[in-house]
């Protein structure tokens, strides 16, 4: 994959995801110490962030995962998502938190949100290893969020290009 010539700039180099995910995996920890913690990872994107977060956590926690749907352009949301793959846990009364590899326009974490809310967890929070800022259509918060990245096409560290490039180390671009 190395030379591929789709892989443009890289937006986060491997030792800074791996230094962040550490950081990120402290402030959970301490956050949700004596807590009852599920991590909900969005597949597919999220395995590889959710997998390296877990393993520097300090706090025991279960794991379960999303599968979403939405529609629209190859680039772009419409807003109107599917689940595709629900949660096994019940999560009523637990401490929830949504791992996700990126948000931009905000409409599918929205979603998930809104859906998960409703099964009346005690707490409800998101950590994000990506955001674009400049792509946001709704007003949503993450508690934890990696690294602002510009409003570029995102691939690596779990995130694909028509089911390629998850495996790269680091994110970069996908070349216009």
């Amino acid at each position: 994959m190395e030379g591929d010539d789709a892989i443009g700039d890289i937006l986060v180099p491997a030792e800074d995801l791996e230094r962040r995910v550490r950081e990120l995996a402290r402030e959970v920890s301490r956050d949700y110490a004596g807590k009852d913690l599920v991590l909900v990872g969005v597949l597919k994107g999220a395995v590889f962030f959710l997998s390296d977060l877990m393993r520097n956590l300090d706090v025991p926690c279960e794991v379960d995962f999303m599968a979403v749907a939405s529609y629209g352009s190859a680039t772009k949301s419409s807003g109107v998502v599917r689940i595709l793959k629900d949660l096994d846990a019940v999560i009523e009364g637990r401490d929830v938190l949504i791992v996700e590899d990126i948000v931009d326009s905000g409409l599918t974490l929205q979603y998930l949100l809104r859906n998960l809310a409703g099964r009346n967890p005690r707490s409800l929070e998101v950590c994000a290893l990506l955001v674009k800022p400049e792509r946001r259509e709704v007003d949503l918060h993450a508690r934890y969020v990696g690294f602002e990245i510009p409003n570029r096409f995102a691939i690596g560290y779990g995130l694909d290009f028509d089911e390629r490039y998850r495996g790269l180390p680091y994110v970069a671009a996908l070349k216009e």
